[in-house]
Formats: structure tokens, C-alpha cells, sequence
């Protein structure tokens, strides 16, 4: 423990946005890091607990009181050793993870966590700018081949690791970079994209390689792919969006959020959208349905993008706005949340249900709503009309899509339709073929991916070689 009484010394502070006026105007991150001596008195507040809850609030099981102390005392790149020992890419943890780790923190018990979110990202943002961040080559080849389906953060970590132990690794993505939603779903002002490509460039001087507009199950056999590799595993993600099944649902106007969110990042980046047609928000009143990080994501895309409004709709009831402790710690509390993207501009309703969408010449222009009860049973009188020109549907995922890949290796699902995988061998219903992240777990946060994609290396490793020294 660094400083005994550095908790009741120092007060919390953490990062600061750029004004939400000048932040609107680019695709840039905006938030302020803290300075180095700020990082350091954060740092010093952790009380290095005998029974640490930040490391169960953690899915990748950071080391987080060992790097709060190594951070504290100064020595950087040995905080950096110990993070990048439990966490593949903590850059993208230290911009877009939720903290469940600050809900568990024991001074959150008083509304002041350690801010281990913002140092961690200001110990992997300095190792990067000190080189410490360097490729890893296995010393040795097993001579085993494996294949990884996806490039998303639980691809991406499986297939990291898996090259580290000495394995040829071949990552098949159907896009033309790599990343998955870390690319083409996290807008730019939230993770610019030369963070991940810099861990791109790292894997692949490990040995990776990658297949871009590969889209197994499509453009590429997926039985090929199991026949010419030692091992398969499925990272392809949980992109089988919620749908609103309403009267009006096909008019123009009307989109699934993951039809928004990548053509911005397109063209962010100056590649092309793709044959369909542009969806923009300029110039429309905007409606944005459902209340998680995909339709927030959809609010900050929308004003930067010039809507006129924007209206966020939830149909579960307002939460309330600080969790009773007592009840919750250390657990991930229901409590309402405010994002940098709410702050720029949008209008929030909650216990509202969509019950149709209305149009003129096949284009949407507005919603009928009704307000809804505890159980979800519309409220009499309640109904009103809400003006939309552009309805994001940014419900949520229900499973990974089946028509392909998947039905081509025949693989079992759970009972949510996912594919069916334990978390100790991570092995699917087919030889050789694995499973992890959301196409395993269900829609899930990047922390929870990276955690499967590391795990279920191990496990692949292990099939093949007999035993594994690679963490789980």
C-alpha cells in the first residue's frame, strides 16, 4: 500500500470532457487526461483492501492494487508489466468499459471510488508513448494451426494469446479491417481508431495473420476452415439485433442502430459505406429507442451529425438516481446514468412503448407512443405522438446470426440461442470448434469479451498441446 492515509488525504478527481459546444463539432476523443502527479494522488487513495471486490467487480481479474501502488511510487512500466498481465488491450478497457470495478471499489461505498478506470488508461497510454508496448513472438512453434472467427476484442485477445504460445494463427474477418465493434460499432469520439490499429500491426508482427472480406459461412467454407486448421474458434459476436415488430416498422426512416453507427465510422476512417444508402441524421428530428451504450452511441453520432433533436426512449422505468448501497455493493448497481452523449443535447423518456410508426409517401414521420406500467402494461389515456424523421431501433442484440457459419457446422445453441459453450473447456458441440464472447455469452461488455477471448486460448491450447501456461 502506497500512502496509508492517501483515501483520507486526497479527494477524487478524475478526467474531464472537452466543452460539449466545441466537442460536437469533430469525431475526436474529448476527454482531458489527468496530469501525472493528479494520476499518481488517485493512485495513492487505494487502500490495497485484504479483500480486494475490485478484482470480482473486474472480468479480466486486473491486478488493481498492485498497479494503483507501482503507479503511485512512480514506476510506470512495471504498472504497465503487471496491467498488460491480466488485460490485452486496456487502452480500449480505459475508454469504453462501464468500471465495474470502481461500483465494487470499497470507497464507493461512500461515493468515491478509486478512479481505476482513468488509471489504467494512463498507464497503457504511457507505456505506448515509451515504447514499452512491443510485439511478442513465441520463442518456439508448436507446429499446430488454429482459426479464429472475428476480430472482435474476444477474437482478437484469443487470437493474441494463442500466437504467443507458439501457435500459427489465422484471424478471418468478414470487413474490411479488423476490429469488429471496437471498429465499426464504438463511434470515433468515444476510441479513435489508431488504437486499434497499432494492436493490429503488434499482433501481426506475432505472427497473426488476417483475412480481410473473408466472411466464413459465405465467401469462405466453413467446413474448409475446420478441415485445413487443428482448431476453430467461433468470435463472431451477437449481431442479431432486437427488432420492433409494429405496424409501420418498413418504412424508410426506419433503422436498426448498427446500420447507423458503422457508415459514420466509414467514414470517419474514408472507407466506403458499402452499397446501401446513407442514413444521416442532419437536418431530422431523431428518434433513438432503447436506453443502453448503442443508443447513446446513436445520440453523440446524431448531434454531431447536425439532427435538428434527439429523443431517447426506454421502455423500462426511469432507475433511481443513486443505488441504496447498503442493498447493492459490491455489485453493479441499477441506477440512472448519464453519458457525454446525453449531456450534448438529447431529450430521455422512460416507461414508453412504441406502438407504431406513421409515414407520408412510404417515409416515417413520427411514433405513436403509450406510457407503461410496472409490468409493462400500457396505460390508459396515455398515448401521445412523437415527430421522427429517422427512428433508431438501438434495442439491443438477441443472439449471433445463425444463417451461414453457424448452420453450416451444425453447431447446438443454448437456450438463448447462442452457441452452446462452458466456460472451462469452451468447446462448442462440434470437434475442434470453439466459442467465445457474445457469440457465446450473449451481448456482453468488451471487458467480458476480452476475458472469454483470453480463456478460451487457454482452453484451445490446452486441446491441442496436452496442458497450457497461458492465463485464464
Amino acid at each position: 500500500m502506497g500512502k496509508v492515509t492517501g483515501f483520507l488525504e486526497i479527494d477524487r478527481a478524475d478526467r474531464r470532457y472537452v466543452p460539449a459546444s466545441d466537442r460536437i463539432r469533430h469525431y475526436r476523443e474529448f476527454v482531458l487526461p489527468l496530469s501525472e502527479e493528479a494520476t499518481r494522488n488517485q493512485a495513492a487513495r487505494c487502500m490495497n483492501c485484504g479483500i480486494p471486490y475490485c478484482h470480482t467487480g473486474c472480468p479480466v481479474n486486473n491486478q488493481i492494487p498492485d498497479w494503483n501502488d507501482l503507479t503511485y511510487r512512480g514506476e510506470w512500466e512495471e504498472a504497465a508489466r503487471n496491467l498488460l498481465s491480466t488485460n490485452n488491450f486496456p487502452e480500449v478497457t480505459g475508454r469504453v468499459c462501464p468500471a465495474p470495478c470502481e461500483a465494487s471499489c470499497t470507497l464507493n461505498i461512500q461515493d468515491t471510488p478509486v478512479t481505476i478506470k482513468t488509471i489504467e488508461c494512463a498507464i497503457i497510454d504511457r507505456a505506448f508513448a515509451e515504447g514499452w508496448v512491443r510485439p511478442e513472438p513465441s520463442a518456439h512453434k508448436t507446429g499446430k494451426k488454429v482459426a479464429v472467427v472475428g476480430s472482435g476484442p474476444a477474437g482478437l485477445a484469443c487470437a493474441q494469446q494463442l500466437a504467443r504460445a507458439g501457435h500459427e494463427v489465422h484471424v478471418y474477418e468478414k470487413h474490411a479491417k479488423a476490429g469488429g465493434l471496437l471498429r465499426y460499432g464504438i463511434p470515433d469520439f468515444k476510441m479513435e481508431k489508431r488504437h486499434v490499429d497499432r494492436r493490429i500491426e503488434q499482433m501481426t508482427a506475432e505472427g497473426v495473420v488476417f483475412h480481410y472480406k473473408a466472411h466464413v459461412g459465405q465467401s469462405v467454407s466453413a467446413q474448409t476452415l475446420v478441415d485445413a486448421h487443428d482448431a476453430v474458434a467461433l468470435a463472431g459476436g451477437a449481431e442479431a439485433s432486437r427488432d420492433l415488430p409494429v405496424p409501420g416498422r418498413d418504412l424508410a426512416g426506419v433503422h436498426f442502430a448498427m446500420d447507423f453507427l458503422p457508415q459514420q465510422n466509414r467514414r470517419v476512417s474514408s472507407e466506403p459505406i458499402g452499397a446501401n444508402d446513407a442514413i444521416l441524421a442532419g437536418g431530422k428530428h431523431v428518434v433513438v429507442i432503447g436506453g443502453g451504450d448503442t443508443g447513446s452511441d446513436c445520440i453523440g453520432t446524431s448531434i454531431r451529425q447536425g439532427a435538428l433533436s434527439v429523443t431517447q426512449l426506454e421502455i423500462m422505468p426511469m432507475p433511481p438516481k443513486a443505488e441504496d448501497k447498503l442493498l447493492t455493493w459490491p455489485n453493479w448497481p441499477l441506477k440512472l446514468r448519464t453519458s457525454s452523449s446525453h449531456e450534448e443535447g438529447a431529450e430521455r423518456d422512460f416507461a414508453v412503448m412504441t406502438t407504431a410508426f406513421e409515414g407520408e409517401n412510404g417515409v416515417v414521420t413520427g411514433l405513436r407512443c403509450t406510457r407503461v406500467d410496472d409490468k409493462m402494461k400500457s396505460v390508459a389515456g396515455s398515448e401521445f405522438t412523437l415527430r421522427a424523421d429517422l427512428v433508431l431501433l438501438a434495442m439491443g442484440f438477441v443472439s449471433p446470426v445463425k444463417e451461414g457459419l453457424l448452420t453450416e457446422l451444425g453447431v447446438a445453441f443454448d437456450s438463448r440461442g447462442n452457441v452452446a459453450a462452458d466456460t472451462s473447456r469452451y468447446a462448442s458441440s462440434r470437434p475442434k470448434v470453439f466459442a467465445c464472447g457474445d457469440m457465446r455469452r450473449g451481448q456482453s461488455l468488451v471487458v467480458w469479451a476480452i476475458r472469454e477471448g483470453r480463456q478460451c486460448a487457454a482452453a484451445i491450447d490446452e486441446a491441442l498441446m496436452g496442458s497450457s501456461v497461458l492465463p485464464r
